[in-house]
């Protein structure tokens, strides 16, 4: 199965309204020069572009489940085939970055679904959907992996496929089918949503699952890319909790690395709708094949709630938030800094999808922590004690899980901001039973009633009003995650 790739500076197309056209239609457009770039062109809503059917303006806009890695000189994020506004035809975008501010859209994988999925789908007698979901790249030696999603309108029924290149835009050829689900297993997860963590001694584990039964893990042969043993489908590691007696199968999306300082394994989970109230929980193991265990300790693959929440639908003063905030994707640059993106949905319209790249950092008990604000090219100069007293707006990402399943998926529950103030005199508002203290770059907040907030303080962007702030982000003694913004 060949690339469809961007390789002039002509838009050409058998098939202009962008759906499938039986996998002989191919997009050529060919991104704008490099130039000085205002990043204050990055909107959030992006009709336009989507009227016109546009691939070129594409850019951060119509980004879903991105997976992110940098090859050579340039990130690539490869994502899920959907866009405002107008049809899609199937093959997982691709984008390139050299700076993961500006993003410039290169094409798609395939030009058409990929021919072992579905026809996989077809002889279990389902019908595949004409888009793929959630991929996942790497690189082993010199040969890239790109696992893909393909499901289908019978429930559970659909396939984890891998297609490999010897370069990261392309052509790519489809090898098979690493795992699959049925409608009729009912001991399984769905078999969407891969990730692949390889360990410092060179084994392969492959996460994978949506709903249904939670997050499994299934080993691979390192050599092949494919299941260590054939037909095995892994056991579940990871799993949610029940709301007034009925499971909450809104899990999915898994993303696992390995720290190599603190030497443990960090599983990053999205919990709840993705247009909604779509979150980023985290859990930690000394193994890849677990125990991971949240911020109490308790296992992850015990059926409750686990925290913490790093990221979750958000609103700073000024602006109507950002909702279904994950699906992450997590991977360090030359330096090793460690960056997180996910898609974000503007709440003044939850139906478009923008790429989010963010900052991560690590608390000094080693719990990742992410930024409040997205990245805009600033370093992690010490900021000094004089340049935090002020107001600052205060995000605390602690929503509460509302009666009845359903109606926790309607509403993003926004978590919005409030105002405090950092006094010089070493007081919070103004109250000696609040106060602060600062060892660069750790900010320690003490509310009354017990509650301490160590927080990362470093330069940012505010996206909200298109200038340069200071921001900070950490966890509170109870690990709920806390967000802030200089105003």
């Amino acid at each position: 199965m060949l690339a469809c790739i961007i390789t002039s500076c002509t838009k050409t197309s058998n098939n202009p309204s962008g759906g499938n056209n039986g996998g002989n239609d191919t997009t050529i457009v060919t991104p704008p020069p490099p130039s000085s770039f205002d990043i204050n062109s990055i909107n959030d809503t992006y009709a336009d572009v989507a009227s016109a059917n546009d691939y070129l303006q594409w850019g951060p806009y119509n980004v879903h489940d991105p997976s992110i890695k940098k090859f050579g000189d340039n990130y690539y994020c490869y994502s899920t085939d959907v866009a405002y506004g107008t049809d899609i035809k199937p093959g997982i975008q691709i984008r390139k970055s050299k700076d993961l501010v500006e993003w410039n859209f290169y094409g798609w994988v395939f030009n058409s679904l990929p021919a072992m999925g579905a026809n996989f789908i077809k002889q279990e007698g389902g019908t595949p959907n004409n888009s793929l979901w959630a991929p996942y790249v790497m690189k082993v030696g010199n040969e890239y992996r790109l696992y893909y999603s393909l499901s289908s309108s019978t429930a559970r029924l659909s396939v984890i496929g891998l297609a490999t290149a010897s370069n990261p835009e392309g052509p790519w050829t489809e090898k098979g089918l690493v795992v699959t689900s049925t409608a009729d297993n009912y001991v399984q997860t769905n078999a969407i949503d891969p990730t692949v963590i390889v360990t410092p001694s060179g084994e392969q584990y492959m996460y994978y699952g949506s709903a249904w039964d939670g997050i499994y893990i299934l080993k691979l042969n390192a050599a092949t890319g494919f299941a260590a043993t054939t037909g095995d489908i892994g056991k579940r590691i990871a799993n949610r909790g029940f709301t007034n007696g009925q499971y909450n199968g809104n899990i999915e999306g898994a993303e696992v690395i390995y720290n190599t300082s603190l030497k443990k394994y960090f599983l990053f989970i999205a919990y709840d709708w993705l247009q909604t109230k779509y979150n980023v929980r985290v859990c930690r193991a000394d193994n890849p094949e677990g125990p991971f265990y949240d911020y109490n300790g308790v296992d992850a693959n015990t059926n409750i709630d686990h925290g913490p929440m790093i990221i979750a639908p958000y609103q700073f003063s000024g602006h109507g938030g950002w909702q279904g905030t994950a699906h992450c994707s997590v991977f360090t640059d030359d330096n090793g800094q460690y960056f997180i993106a996910h898609q974000g949905r503007p709440a003044v319209n939850s139906f478009f999808m923008d790429l989010h790249v963010r900052k991560l950092f690590w608390t000094n008990d080693g719990w990742p922590i992410a930024s409040p604000e997205r990245y805009a090219w600033e370093d992690n100069t010490t900021v000094s004690k004089d340049n935090l007293t002020g107001t600052w707006e205060r995000i605390v990402l602690d929503y509460k899980v509302v009666p009845g399943y359903a109606d926790e998926q309607i509403s993003p529950d926004m978590q919005v901001a409030q105002n405090i103030t950092i006094d010089a005199a070493g007081t919070i508002n103004s109250d000696a039973s609040n106060t602060w203290s600062y060892a660069a770059p750790w900010l320690t907040l003490k509310w009354s009633g017990g509650i301490t907030e160590n927080v990362f303080v470093q330069s940012g962007h505010d996206w909200e009003n298109k200038k340069n702030t200071i921001i900070f982000t950490g966890l509170n003694n109870s690990g709920i995650a806390v967000w802030g913004k200089k105003k």
